[in-house]
């Protein structure tokens, strides 16, 4: 049953990975095709096709490699530039490959092109069919978080009691049983799971976080009232002392840092928290699910919306640990990129998990909302052959426009991104080479969400 739910989940993300990609495409396309531009493929994935078919002047289908996808339009090239005599400018190394990349681009194009070519829309609306693929990542995202946050909910803490600790134990402590332990301070007091915490030391507690405060801000005796069965119950509690992770003021963990910054991660590769000694009652807050507002909403979309351009940021530094992951066997982080194939096995761990089945949708969800912000971030970086190349193009020459025209000097040519094809050709080999070491990494030393 295990290995069953384990393949259930890799064929959901992968569906859900390839859906993302055309999705994204499909935003170019249907962009392109709005302001008149040819588009001959419409392709999810890379490499050899596996299965088309013919709609129109486009063809639509899968090919073998699913690293991404494409929209192929004519014309996304201008042509060359010719000196005022009308001769060709002399070729160097690096505008031969432009113009090879130049003369590729125009294979297709057919009589009645002429007009239908991507360089010769506006700046504005190549602008608008270049980030429309982006685009779709951001509103698939928000759908997906959508459906969680304000249809599914999410696990939000009460001051409820869910369950009473047996015994002190210190943070990060390994033992197994109380042998030697005293009892905690709320098993001795008498608590039960399903009371629910009215007030600490005299001072109201309305929620979680304020309950939790208190507790940890208190030491000795205590009155907590408690709510069982209808009714008000005072307890004489004497709070101790105990070495707890450390919270902000939002009451979220805090992680720790070495002396310059990085992360600490343990054994199994998870990242370590603070610890600071406050007071301590032995007890676990129960939670339950309640859907968040538009606003509260959109305040986490946006919270991982930065948290994506953090990772993206982040990622030219995670190459080496990754590198070692897959060929020298150390460690593997749980925050460590991951490809297809990882992400893959994640889904699959996760439906292998048993767990409920809000709980398991709330996990799916937000990976995959996860990844199609990073499509949109990775995407919007304004580098050739990413969809951000050609936009910083397209507005470079929107200035140049604009300029000319306050000047009142002829319009300029259209910007040659062709130009940037080596560096085009470097980007894709860099992408192409990470993406080899992350499949052996995923292989041979996965990162593993449950230990």
């Amino acid at each position: 049953m295990v290995a069953l739910m384990t393949v259930v989940g890799i064929v959901l993300f992968v569906f859900g990975l390839l859906f993302s990609i055309a999705w994204h495409e499909l935003g170019h396309l249907a962009t392109a095709k709005m302001f008149g531009i040819r588009c001959t493929q419409f392709m999810v994935g890379f490499g050899r096709t596996l299965w088309s078919f013919r709609g129109g002047e486009t063809e639509y289908g899968v090919k073998a490699v699913p690293l991404g996808g494409f929209v192929r339009m004519v014309g996304m090239l201008p042509p060359a530039r010719v000196d005022a005599d009308g001769s060709a400018r002399k070729l160097s190394r690096w505008r031969a490959m432009a113009e090879d990349a130049r003369e590729a681009s125009y294979v297709e194009l057919e009589p009645g092109d002429q007009d239908r070519q991507f360089y010769q829309r506006a700046p504005w609306k190549r602008l608008i069919v270049m980030f429309a693929g982006p685009g779709m990542n951001v509103v698939l995202a928000a759908i997906l978080l959508g459906v969680l946050f304000m249809g599914i909910g999410v696990p939000q803490s009460t001051t409820q009691i869910g369950q009473v600790s047996e015994c002190v134990v210190s943070a990060g402590s390994t033992a197994t049983d109380c042998e030697g332990a005293p009892p905690t301070p709320a098993a001795e007091a008498g608590m039960l799971p399903g009371d629910t915490i009215v007030s600490v030391g005299g001072e109201p507690t309305p929620d979680w976080s304020t309950a939790n405060r208190q507790i940890r801000e208190a030491l000795g005796p205590t009155e907590i009232v408690v709510e069982r069965d209808g009714e008000r119950v005072p307890l004489d509690v004497n709070i101790v002392e105990n070495e707890l992770p450390a919270r902000d003021a939002e009451g979220e963990f805090v992680y720790a840092t070495d002396a310059d910054g990085d992360p600490v991660y343990d054994e199994q590769g998870y990242r370590v928290y603070e610890t600071e000694t406050v007071g301590f009652l032995g007890i676990v807050f129960a939670t339950e699910r309640a859907p968040l507002t538009l606003g509260e909403s959109a305040e986490e979309m946006g919270a991982m919306m930065v948290g994506v351009w953090e990772a993206l940021i982040a990622l030219p530094s995670k190459v080496p640990d990754v590198f070692a992951a897959a060929f020298l066997g150390e460690q593997r982080n749980q925050d460590s990129p991951v490809g297809i194939v990882g992400i893959s096995r994640i889904g699959g761990e996760i439906m292998a998990q048993g767990l409920p089945v809000a709980d398991t949708a709330t996990i799916m969800l937000q990976i995959l909302a996860g990844v199609n912000l990073f499509l949109f971030a990775f995407n919007m970086l304004p580098i050739l052959p990413l969809d951000g190349g050609h936009m910083a193009g397209a507005l470079w020459e929107w200035v140049k426009r604009g300029w000319a025209r306050l000047t009142r000097r002829p319009e300029p040519a259209p910007v040659d991104v062709a130009m940037l094809t080596p560096v085009a050709y470097v980007v894709v080999a860099c992408f192409l080479v990470f993406s080899v070491v992350l499949l052996v990494a995923d292989l041979f030393n996965p990162v593993r969400l449950f230990g």
